[in-house]
């Protein structure tokens, strides 16, 4: 018997497992990937200071070494169940069973698919890219930058809001940091391709966290990146593999068309299918967004519906990775709380 099994490897998990582990309890972590480190592995730099995203990546990974942290990788969940004892007993993909007095749910979030924004021309035009391909790309680059169709941009847009705040997505809720990672990445291609217009087609700009505001202002007075309040309606591709944007500007209340060379969708977070499969197993109560919905918004967030399961990080909805951390270190205290009650 365990005293915590933690569901995920992200930043989430490792470092719900690192704070537990100081606290003197046993914990065992279950991944689905290969490794771990979640969709932190997919990413270049972090918000607000550009910081490289491999820094953050290298500390927690140092941090499972020092501490012998038992993982086990490419295993997934397949249901969780609560015994009549209290303690629950948890099925996995590769039939290893685990027994643990509590369990922590640190799955993350899943990214929207942005080919459910067919008339976005996401997989059906080569020169438009998600957020997260943008990263990757930006991790990966080796001299000058070029788009798919191997041309140096000298006009990009993006797009905020893909798959939140959208009716037709069934996502009512704000994923709170596409707006801020649309200026990062903004002033990223800005410095790399210095000649480029850029542009942000935006719903409402929501800037939050310390120092995303500052970083705004910077993306308009020192790199001069247009910010265009108004909805995306089609893209088309001319001959020459540009595209031509169909927006409608919502403060000048009038169509517009602009013509570019690279768009880039800035997807929004989901709560992933295995929060449905936990929701199913064991009964846990999801919000109306289909994130796990905490017992208590100001004094439980990390508590669940069940007795003894817990949640860290964007599991119950989007964070960013200085809230994610925090949340996993909140967890881990009310769960020393709760063992040493039991």
């Amino acid at each position: 018997m365990i005293d915590v099994l933690i569901i995920g490897g992200g930043i989430a998990g490792i470092e719900t497992a690192c704070s537990l582990q100081d606290l003197g309890y046993e914990t065992v972590i279950v991944e689905k990937e290969r490794t771990i480190g979640g969709h932190l592995n997919n990413w270049d730099t972090l918000f607000p200071t550009h910081r490289p995203a491999s820094e953050v990546l290298e500390y927690y990974t140092e941090e499972t070494r020092k501490r012998a942290l038992t993982i086990y990788l490419n295993t997934y969940v397949t249901s969780i169940i609560k015994l009549d004892d209290g303690t629950f007993e948890v099925n996995t993909s590769r039939d290893v069973i685990f027994h643990s007095k509590t369990v922590v749910i640190a799955s993350g979030y899943s990214l929207f698919n942005a080919e459910r924004k067919e008339e976005y021309g996401y997989k059906i035009y080569d020169n438009v890219l998600t957020s997260a391909d943008l990263e990757k790309k930006l991790k990966t680059l080796n001299g000058e930058f070029k788009t798919p169709t191997d041309k140096v941009p000298e006009k990009i847009a993006f797009i905020h809001c893909v798959g939140s705040r959208d009716e037709k997505s069934g996502n009512h809720y704000c994923s709170k940091l596409c707006c801020v990672t649309a200026v990062k990445q903004a002033i990223h291609m800005k410095q790399i391709c210095p000649q480029a217009d850029i542009f942000c087609c935006y719903m409402d700009l929501r800037m939050y966290g310390p120092g995303f505001e500052e970083m705004y202002r910077e993306a308009q007075e020192k790199y001069h990146i247009q910010f265009i309040r108004g909805r995306l309606s089609e893209v088309g591709e001319n001959a020459d593999g540009t595209l031509q944007l169909k927006v409608e500007d919502t403060l000048a209340a009038r169509p517009s068309k602009i013509k570019v060379d690279m768009l880039v969708l800035m997807v929004g977070m989901e709560s992933p299918q295995s929060t449905a499969l936990f929701k199913e197993t064991c009964g846990l109560q999801c919000a109306p967004n289909r994130f796990i919905q905490p017992n208590d918004h100001h004094i439980g967030s990390n508590k669940t519906n069940i007795d003894g399961l817990f949640t860290a990080g964007t599991s119950i909805g989007p964070m960013s990775i200085f809230d994610t951390i925090n949340h996993a270190k909140a967890s881990a205290i009310t769960i020393k709380n709760y063992l040493s009650r039991n």
